[in-house]
């Protein structure tokens, strides 16, 4: 039995301002279970064992803009998919950050 997952996802980050707001646009857009707990502990759950493989690519718009207003979250969210890719070789996930 294969996992379906989509195979491009485009999550705009540029007017996001706080944490929070990243939490829930993840959760939209990754589509994470109702009681996803917003925080990068969850996220890694989430995307480890909660919901089906990550997309093939995610593109991430407005990363720059990310990275000003929450430059810690922005950090830790890419060791997030990086570590994802080195664990689970067979579900790697690319991102582009522009």
């Amino acid at each position: 039995m294969s996992i379906e997952r989509e195979s491009i996802v485009t999550i705009d980050v540029t007017n996001i301002k706080t944490a929070k707001e990243l939490h829930l646009l993840l959760k939209e857009k990754l589509e994470f279970p109702d009681f996803y707990g917003e925080n990068w502990d969850a996220f890694w759950d989430a995307i480890t064992g909660l919901v089906a493989p990550l997309p093939n690519k995610i593109i991430f718009h407005g990363w720059s803009e990310l990275e000003k207003n929450l430059p810690s979250d922005a950090k830790i969210m890419k060791e997030c998919l990086h570590d994802y890719n080195e664990d689970f070789p067979n579900w790697k996930s690319e991102g582009f950050f522009s």
